[in-house]
């Protein structure tokens, strides 16, 4: 755990901030979740949930905050919504219409 926080540039562990409860590194009253595919799986099931369906990026980073931390969450929760297919498919687009079609000019020779 030492090693990934010194890759991710955390510069000073306070020791009132960390403690470890029946062999889990809880970081306040967070649980620190080591890299792997548990994160991946974290994000998917608050990001992908039945009832409120892919809340979007505030929503579901509070509910992982919630629970859980590691650093770079936001990043890598960003990361699995921008190849979330049905997030891509529905989200609403900010760009102004492309406007009405014209037609081309009708050449006068050949």
């Amino acid at each position: 755990m030492v090693e990934e926080l010194k890759k991710a540039g955390v510069k000073t562990l306070k020791d009132e901030e960390w403690e470890i409860e029946n062999g889990i590194v809880m970081k306040g009253e967070r649980i620190y979740v080591l890299e792997g595919d548990l994160r991946r799986e974290i994000i998917q099931l608050h990001h992908n949930t039945l009832v409120e369906g892919h809340g979007g990026r505030w929503k579901t980073a509070e509910l992982i905050a919630r629970n859980y931390w590691w650093s770079g969450v936001m990043k890598e929760m960003e990361r699995y919504m921008g190849r979330c297919n049905a997030c891509q498919r529905y989200k609403n687009q900010s760009k102004t219409p492309a406007g009405k079609l014209m037609p081309n000019a009708i050449p006068e020779k050949p």
